[in-house]
């Protein structure tokens, strides 16, 4: 007795202590999903070890969290009449007052700096003492402050377009905890909406911890909607195709333990849902319906052919049991790739995937057989749809194909191929923060707002290492910023910098009475009487810490960066580093770039460089699988170009559209190479045991195998179809792509599986087909005896 037999027997034969065993487990993986948390940081796509990230945490270490400003501006004119002018500031003041707010700086809030000569020191004032009552007075404060005060520039107002804002400095220790999510969604945004709907203005709100809050609730609105829309849309078609209640319904308790198992693993591993994470539970859906499709199919065929019901469901489990199970594997390897990354997003995802897909066969091989061995036979309109017409000619219309039309198929296949190079050399690489985040959201509209307002709010940081204790401070040094920072106001894709040059500027126009025009370095003359001053005032101590660390030997620039990919973000990078090059020698400085702009596109880039080598090796691991069940090279080829071959119309697809490879959509090809390989199994699988019990006739063996999986192929590939185009319904544009991308891979690949494969079979049939091929074979999915027996 095979081990298949001896399977088929269990299932059988201890149902009832399975159905308890799977309820338990199930029971103990629903307690689990209370563990499951959402993510309050971003994700970090580089190895906690690699240098651009022990860069970030140096800075960490001497400036603390950088992303912890909340933006508020308005563009709205009729701000500067004096209710309005007021209450903006009052916004301010209210926000302040909230325990999760570590200070608020407003234009109300703005101290100018005043040179006491008596005490040789600089005093600060109030822009105004009282607040205004009258439109001249806000004009009069609105003048002062864009003619006179360069220093907020860009900071607090744009000159140019006469937009304010106000900054909101969430305190640090909740910058990456669920109180930022409490404190955004039910004091934040309400308090906003009030003062929009009293003054009829509209207000703006940024800044990373907005955006990360923001983006994180459409993940989670998101999970619900494909979870429902992937059980919906498959059962609808899994319904259509075999016109029976009872078999979607025992399909839909498959995925839907399957979808309470996903949630379940994530919990019991204390993983995060990120928008990567929240596609495994429709994935789970999507993926578990093709199980079903082939075990209940087989069930009805076996039916058909002599009517007995205990002997029908032994042959399902003995003769798709191995088959499914090869299949699963295959998928599973797909995404357990994604484990041997360094990326910690990655691993945990192909983690849970894996994991799943392996627990989905395994419910599927278990629940289906024992659910039908409880009902009675099915009736013979359940089983029409395997005589149904249009089934049956689009099969023969393939066999016909197959039959007089290979060179077609080939020729064909070769101008594809030649078609999708061409359009593979058009594809470009792209990344950035907020590249597919949905677009029609308010929060996204708000990001192009302040990037045009205020030119970005994603922080790059240059820190600049002067190697000696009070070493800042040293007009050399200031010069060499300065000098740095006139390269980065030069750059239209980054905003005007702040750092301790603002300061050091802004005391000199205070030294010289307050007169703008000396809105500038001091001279060597002018050096010692300014910072003299400067260190007297206490009250610039805070401004300081923020630029320069308490030993004065770091210094800070802070900029921020529009949404640019990663190309653009190279020349800028590449730029900057030739001015750090030229103006900071190595010997007396160390300057290096950081903050979570340039972290995460440093992480796409080694992210998609990760994944090309994950494909590659689900490529070879696929490879070796096939070589240990046929023993032969050719068979590895054969089974490897109809995979191999919808990946590249698929890429040539994103050149010619001009859809990036950025992170979501380089998982297209894992995904979508482990689950069409699948299709390739089933076909070679029955190929095998045609060939058994066929006597080694070649072309009849093809044929047959066509004719049987021919129908349980296309059923699933429209499943799949259909169950990733329901992605395409997200607001995420990576998700969009995913969506898309992998359902017309998988069409093509049912195309390519279905002729190209058993025409590649035909054409070589006298170099592939002996026995030593297939001497011990490994798929032990039925004997010439089982299937002579059959007929």
């Amino acid at each position: 007795m095979d081990f298949w037999t001896q399977v088929s027997r269990v299932i059988l034969t201890k149902r009832y202590t399975i159905l308890v065993l799977i309820a338990a487990f199930t029971y103990f993986l629903a307690s689990q999903m209370q563990y499951m948390r959402f993510s309050n940081t971003e994700a970090n796509l580089l190895p906690a070890n690699h240098p651009i990230n022990i860069e970030y945490d140096h800075f960490l270490e001497l400036f603390g969290e950088e992303g912890n400003l909340i933006i508020l501006a308005t563009n709205d004119s009729t701000i500067f009449t004096p209710k309005k002018f007021n209450d903006w500031n009052k916004l301010s003041k209210k926000l302040d007052s909230f325990p999760e707010i570590d200070f608020t700086i407003a234009v109300g809030d703005i101290k100018k700096l005043k040179k006491n000569t008596q005490d040789q020191r600089f005093d600060v004032e109030a822009l105004y003492n009282k607040s205004p009552e009258t439109i001249e007075d806000v004009l009069k404060i609105k003048t002062e402050l864009f003619d006179n005060l360069p220093f907020f520039d860009n900071f607090l107002f744009n000159k140019k377009t006469g937009t304010i804002r106000t900054v909101v400095y969430l305190k640090k220790d909740i910058v990456n905890t669920p109180a930022r999510k409490e404190f955004i969604f039910n004091i934040l945004n309400p308090t906003i909406e009030q003062f929009e709907k009293e003054h009829n203005i509209d207000v703006r709100v940024s800044g990373m911890p907005y955006i990360r809050t923001m983006n994180s609730q459409n993940i989670i609105d998101e999970i619900g909607l494909f979870v429902g829309l992937a059980l919906g849309v498959t059962a609808l078609i899994f319904f259509f195709f075999f016109r029976s209640i009872r078999a979607t319904f025992i399909t839909l308790l498959v995925v839907g333990i399957g979808v309470i198992w996903a949630f379940g693993f994530i919990g019991l591993f204390r993983y995060e849902i990120t928008v990567l994470m929240a596609l495994i539970p429709p994935l789970i859906i999507v993926i578990g319906v093709p199980n079903a499709i082939f075990l209940i199919n087989k069930y009805q065929q076996e039916i058909k052919k002599h009517g007995n019901q205990a002997r029908s469901l032994q042959r399902v489990i003995t003769k798709i049991g191995n088959a499914t199970l090869m299949t699963n594997v295959t998928t599973a390897v797909g995404f357990a790739t994604f484990i041997f990354t360094k990326s910690q997003l990655l691993r945990e995802f192909g983690t849970i995937a894996s994991i799943n897909i392996l627990g989905i066969f395994v419910l599927a091989l278990l629940i289906i057989p024992i659910m039908y061995s409880f009902m009675p036979l099915p009736k013979e309109k359940h089983l029409k749809h395997l005589e149904r017409k249009w089934i049956e000619a689009i099969v023969k219309w393939m066999e016909s194909i197959v039959r007089n039309h290979r060179i077609a198929v080939y020729a064909t296949t070769v101008v594809l191929i030649f078609v999708s190079m061409i359009g593979i050399f058009q594809i470009k690489v792209s990344g950035s923060i907020i590249e597919d985040m949905p677009k029609g959201e308010e929060f996204y509209k708000d990001i192009l707002f302040f990037e045009e307002e205020f030119g970005g709010i994603m922080p790059l940081e240059i820190i600049i290492d002067t190697k000696k204790e009070k070493g800042v401070m040293n007009l050399s040094t200031l010069k060499r910023m300065n000098e740095l920072n006139e390269t980065i106001d030069e750059i239209p894709q980054l905003s005007k910098s702040i750092s301790i040059l603002n300061l050091v500027k802004y005391s000199k126009q205070a030294f010289y009475g307050g007169n703008p025009k000396y809105y500038q370095l001091p001279t060597n003359q002018e050096k010692n009487w300014i910072l003299s001053y400067t260190k007297n005032s206490t009250s610039n101590s805070d401004l300081m810490d923020n630029f320069v660390d308490s030993t004065g030997r770091y210094a800070r620039i802070t900029t921020f960066m529009k949404d640019i990919g990663t190309d653009k973000m190279q020349i800028i990078e590449d730029r900057l580093q030739e001015k750090i090059n030229k103006e900071f020698p190595k010997e007396d400085y160390n300057v290096t770039m950081t903050g979570k702009a340039l972290v995460f596109l440093k992480g796409t880039n080694y992210l998609i460089h990760n994944l090309i080598i994950s494909l590659s090796l689900a490529i070879l691991l696929i490879a070796i699988f096939m070589a240990f069940l046929f023993r032969s090279f050719r068979m590895i080829l054969i089974s490897l170009i109809p995979n191999i071959f919808p990946l590249l119309i698929t890429a040539s697809l994103m050149g010619y559209l001009g859809i990036p490879i950025k992170p979501s959509t380089i998982l297209v090809f894992s995904i979508a190479f482990g689950i069409s390989v699948d299709d390739t199994i089933h076909f070679l699988a029955k190929y095998r045991q045609e060939l058994i019990a066929n006597n080694w006739r070649i072309k009849q063996s093809v044929y047959n195998a066509l004719r049987e999986t021919g129908v349980s192929m296309f059923y699933t590939s429209i499943v799949l179809f259909f169950g990733f185009l329901v992605f395409t319904v997200s607001s995420f544009g990576g998700t969009i792509a995913l969506g898309g991308l992998v359902s017309i891979t998988l069409l093509f690949a049912m195309a390519s599986n279905l002729l190209l494969l058993p025409s590649l079979l035909l054409s070589l049939e006298k170099n592939i087909a002996n026995k030593e091929t297939f001497k011990e074979p490994t798929l032990d999915i039925l004997t010439a005896e089982d299937d002579n027996r059959d007929k």
